[in-house]
């Protein structure tokens, strides 16, 4: 099971925008508070689209109620991080993965990676930027997870296709 989670996040396009994904992937989310927005603000719902309702998610009160609630290989993505996203092994379908995000103004506090280090990543990229969009980074290390676990229970060609169009040799 692919988990994300977003500690304290504050932007709600962003966190609208991670809704979809997860809706996408089939992946649970897990909201930690205090949060930037109200849950039932527009831009969510827009950000979303119509899938909302078919989101998976649990809101916690804070990093110790999550952590009381949840087991499973947790994985930090920092800027602190020295390790790239696709350098750990997530090939196994029976294994609960949580791919834990900070908010987007000051990330993880360093009170909660000190205690896993080895598991602190980063996506690389130029130094031209501190960090990507959020929701940007939620998707490229979600689809890394599933391409290691090739794509296990999503659909490879569209479902809601014209019948009348076939591509032809």
């Amino acid at each position: 099971m692919i988990n994300i989670v977003l500690y304290e996040p504050e932007i709600p396009g962003n966190t609208g925008n991670i809704m979809r994904t997860c809706v996408a992937t089939g992946s649970k989310l897990h909201l930690i508070e205090p949060l930037g927005f109200k849950l039932d603000e527009s831009s969510i719902k827009r950000s979303g689209v119509n899938y909302i309702d078919k989101l998976d998610y649990t809101v916690y009160k804070d990093w110790d109620d999550f952590i009381s609630k949840n087991n499973g290989e947790f994985y930090y993505f920092t800027r602190y991080g020295h390790k790239p996203h696709s350098s750990f092994d997530y090939s196994d379908t029976n294994k609960n993965y949580y791919l834990i995000f900070g908010k987007e103004s000051t990330g993880i506090p360093k009170e909660i990676l000190r205690k896993d280090l080895d598991h602190c990543m980063r996506i690389p990229m130029t130094d031209n930027v501190r960090a990507l969009n959020l929701s940007n980074c939620v998707a490229i290390v979600t689809y890394e997870v599933l391409r290691q676990q090739d794509y296990v229970n999503l659909l490879r060609e569209e479902p809601h296709k014209d019948k009348d169009f076939i591509i032809k040799d």
